[in-house]
């Protein structure tokens, strides 16, 4: 056994398996101050704090198998004691240095295209040409810089990184190719020192296009101002390349009608907590003649379906919901309506790919986010003990921020915390709160 340190090896790191998954993992034990992404090995390095912190993340690992997506991960002492920018940089394949990248996107959940990159990698010198394609190990892109020390710096800058928030990982490689032919400006290839080449060849797509690969939807554009992937694509690449069991990726019924809901004690904004955790929420109607029915409908079919299928048979004010698809399309607006179309609480409007990834049905554990930077665990508590006795909880900070995980005795007591104080204020901040997968704390 290694001598303890700060710094996890962490070993059976698959390319589904994205940083922000790994930190999930081990931040219930202390700061992590650093992560290094060994893709070519699949392989990370991840340094705590402390050694105290490391030495806790590894004693509860020796008793419970830490798993990322269904895939088994091993984790152990480094031989490092501390991660320098030397380690970040000597990752890879260990390949000669070349002025030209061969560039993978993992976890692609928005499109890229020659611009996207160009503006990515631009910054660390004059790129001349690119070109991107389709392969079995994903898309991929070549990228040739004016000058070897370009391409060397936009990787050692560049590698592990992800171009939008949780999602479209680069793996950058050096190429073994000498000069990139490109012999069409569009977004799928351009010669930036030759800016007449014709867009396509007459009468021939010059190669696979990005629309060819992807079915689009009419979703309207995301906080970057790119077009969004149509949501099976987007849920499918946050569920490791495959839908959950049951989801079946086809439904386009937006509308959900809820049932068997405690009539005295819940309202829209509650069930907007609730049903926000899986979509974008358009409008909530409770029925006047049948005070215990709502109708909620989502964002799009695929998150209508999420809810369908993680919140059947849940439990919330001691009942049990009936959840189920609608037949009606769409709730129409009218004074018992509320409307949520343009609410900030909605989750999916940024960092969509993040939030699928945490989908998931009600646990006993829920995840705090938004905090005040001075707030204590007690205050945290004391905000959520009204609804059930707590088992453990803590407080940690993830880049910058306060967030916390607060077990209950129960997954229903989970649930109507979660619908009861999402949004509201603890220390001047309206605090997120979401169901967490981990098991313990």
């Amino acid at each position: 056994m290694t001598d303890p340190s700060k710094v996890i090896h962490v070993r059976n790191v698959g390319h589904e398996i994205s940083e922000n998954d790994l930190l999930q993992l081990f931040q219930p034990f202390g700061v992590i101050t650093k992560l290094v992404m060994l893709r070519a090995k699949n392989q990370a390095l991840l340094q705590m704090q402390d050694v105290p912190s490391a030495v806790k993340a590894l004693q509860f690992y020796t008793n419970v198998q830490p798993s990322i997506r269904g895939r088994n991960v091993y984790v152990q002492f480094s031989s490092h004691q501390e991660l320098t920018t030397m380690d970040q940089n000597t990752q890879g394949r260990g390949d000669e240095p070349n002025r030209i990248l061969l560039v993978t996107i993992h976890h692609m959940l928005y499109p890229i295209t020659v611009d996207v990159l160009h503006q990515v990698f631009s910054p660390h010198g004059f790129v001349e040409k690119i070109v991107t394609f389709q392969k079995s190990a994903g898309f991929q892109a070549l990228i040739q810089f004016q000058l070897q020390q370009s391409a060397v710096s936009a990787r050692n800058s560049l590698q592990g990184r992800n171009i939008y928030d949780g999602c479209c990982q680069l793996d950058i490689q050096f190429s073994n190719l000498d000069e990139l032919q490109v012999n069409y400006n569009n977004e799928r290839s351009r010669d930036f020192t030759n800016p007449n080449l014709p867009s396509e060849q007459k009468g021939k797509s010059s190669q696979q296009g990005y629309g060819d690969m992807y079915s689009f939807q009419g979703a309207g554009a995301h906080a970057g101002g790119f077009p969004q992937m149509g949501n099976a694509e987007a849920i499918a690449a946050a569920f490791a390349g495959g839908l959950p069991p049951g989801i079946s990726g086809t439904n386009d019924r937006c509308t959900i009608l809820v049932s068997n809901l405690d009539s005295d004690r819940i309202d829209e904004d509650k069930l907007f907590n609730l049903f926000s955790l899986y979509g974008n929420i358009i409008r909530i109607k409770i029925l006047r003649n049948k005070p215990d029915h709502a109708l909620v409908q989502m964002g799009d079919g695929f998150q209508a379906e999420l809810a369908v299928h993680f919140l059947k048979g849940a439990i919330l004010f001691d009942k049990r919901l009936e959840v189920n698809f609608s037949k009606h399309p769409n709730i129409t607006t009218g004074p018992d309506t509320h409307d949520y179309s343009n609410s900030n609480l909605n989750r999916f409007n940024r960092n969509a790919a993040k939030n699928y990834r945490y989908c998931c049905s009600p646990t006993k554990m829920i995840h705090l986010s938004s905090l005040p930077q001075d707030v204590t665990e007690e205050e945290i508590v004391a905000h959520l003990e009204e609804h059930g006795p707590i088992i453990n909880s803590k407080l940690f900070e993830m880049n910058g921020k306060q967030q916390a995980l607060v077990l209950f005795e129960k997954e229903e007591q989970a649930t109507e915390a979660l619908v009861c104080k999402n949004a509201t204020s603890l220390g001047g901040s309206t605090i997120r709160i979401s169901f967490s997968q981990l098991q313990s704390i």
